[in-house]
Formats: structure tokens, C-alpha cells, sequence
């Protein structure tokens, strides 16, 4: 019998993205994954396509999905194109009715699963262990094996239905974050209120990153010129 070939694994994060309003989040996540030299495996729902089409006027096909990517992703959270330079040569797409994907296995090695943003319908699906396609069957695999979850969940207000499905999100392991921008990093445009939410993202899936300013426990830091 042939050994076993050790090769270095790929290893991802997945990167769900739902239909909730918040698109930029998402861009700004990848972006994040991608500066810090990760490895990204993207599903796209079939709901979120119609928000990225409302939001952004991109309309992401299966079939053109590297340059519809890349166009979305080179925006700014102000909808200006050319914004951002992007390198996708670590990006992997997977169709979101394809449910023999890789990911769709406990077997496949992933780091773990980011759903930005996430609707109640999929905080639903995913508390109640649904797989109506592979975003949720991805997450139900996330939970599974143990691995880090994070869901950034995109909406207001929040019904006790809904409450009590995040809950049951959080007792299962997975971290509930929900996409609510701060204030005491001196936000001045758009993109550093995105920019804050998709670096707390980041924050709890362990990713480093430099996408907001830190709190240091200096009361007016973020007005003062020249200090990080």
C-alpha cells in the first residue's frame, strides 16, 4: 500500500453571505480575510444576489463570478467604483444550490464559517439545523465540528422568535455579532462604520487586521490628529 502523501492542506474560512441589507459588510469582511493572506471560501444565497443588485447594481452570476466579485469588491461602502485593489487568487466560489460542495462535508478542512450579514430568515434556518441550501448546511457542519461560527446578524428590531433563535445560536457555540456599528474610533466616512463591524467580525474568528482604531482607555483619542 502507496503512504499517504502530507501535503500543506488548504484550509479557509467560509464566508456566507445572506439577504439581509448590509453587502458592504460583507465586502469589507472579504477584504479583511484576504489582506491577512486567508484562504476564503465564498457562498452567495440566491437572496442576498437581489440586495447586492439593489445595493450595488451588481448582478452576481455563478458563471462570471470572479469579475462580478471583483467589481463588488472594489467598491467603497459609498457605492464609488475603483475604490479598492483586489487580489483574488485565494477566493473559491461555491453556487449556493450545489450541496455536494466541498465545504457541505465535515471531512473538508475549513478554519470556520463568517455569515455577514445574516438575515432572521437564515439565523432561522440555521438554529433549527435546516440545510435548504449550502449556506445553511455549511453552518450546521460549522456547528457540528466544533468550529468557529460567527454570525453578524442584520436586523431591526428583533423579534422574541427571532431572540430566542440567537440564543440558541449562542448555546450551540456559535458567537452572535450582531452588525452594530461604534462610534469612539472617529468615524468620519461610511466606510469606517462598515469597516468597524466587518474588524469585529474579524475579531472573533481571531483574524488580525487594521480596520478600525482600538480602543486604548484614552477618553477623545479618536480626535486627536495623528494618533492610532
Amino acid at each position: 500500500m502507496e503512504p499517504y502523501e502530507h501535503t500543506t492542506q488548504r484550509r479557509p474560512w467560509v464566508v456566507g453571505v445572506s439577504g439581509a441589507s448590509g453587502t458592504p459588510y460583507a465586502a469589507s469582511v472579504l477584504r479583511g480575510l484576504l489582506a491577512a493572506g486567508e484562504d476564503v471560501d465564498l457562498v452567495v444565497s440566491r437572496a442576498s444576489r437581489l440586495t447586492l443588485l439593489d445595493e450595488t447594481g451588481i448582478a452576481f452570476r455563478d458563471a462570471h463570478w470572479r469579475e462580478d466579485l471583483r467589481d463588488w469588491l472594489a467598491l467603497g461602502a459609498d457605492g464609488k467604483p475603483g475604490t479598492f485593489e483586489i487580489d483574488l487568487a485565494r477566493v473559491r466560489y461555491w453556487p449556493a444550490g450545489d450541496l455536494a460542495a466541498g465545504p457541505s462535508s465535515g471531512s473538508y478542512a475549513v478554519k470556520g464559517m463568517l455569515i455577514v450579514p445574516a438575515s432572521t430568515a437564515c439565523v432561522a434556518g440555521v438554529a433549527l439545523g435546516l440545510s435548504k441550501d449550502l449556506l445553511q448546511r455549511v453552518a450546521s457542519v460549522t456547528l457540528k465540528e466544533r468550529r468557529r461560527l460567527v454570525v453578524a446578524v442584520r436586523e431591526t428590531p428583533l423579534s422574541g422568535q427571532t431572540l430566542k433563535q440567537l440564543v440558541a445560536l449562542d448555546e450551540a457555540g456559535a458567537v452572535v455579532l450582531p452588525a452594530s456599528p461604534a462610534f469612539y474610533a472617529g468615524a468620519t466616512h461610511i466606510q469606517d462604520l462598515v469597516d468597524f463591524v466587518a474588524g469585529r467580525v474579524l475579531d472573533a474568528a481571531g483574524v488580525p487586521h487594521q480596520l478600525y482604531r482600538r480602543w486604548k482607555g484614552e477618553l477623545g483619542a479618536a480626535r486627536s490628529p495623528g494618533e492610532d
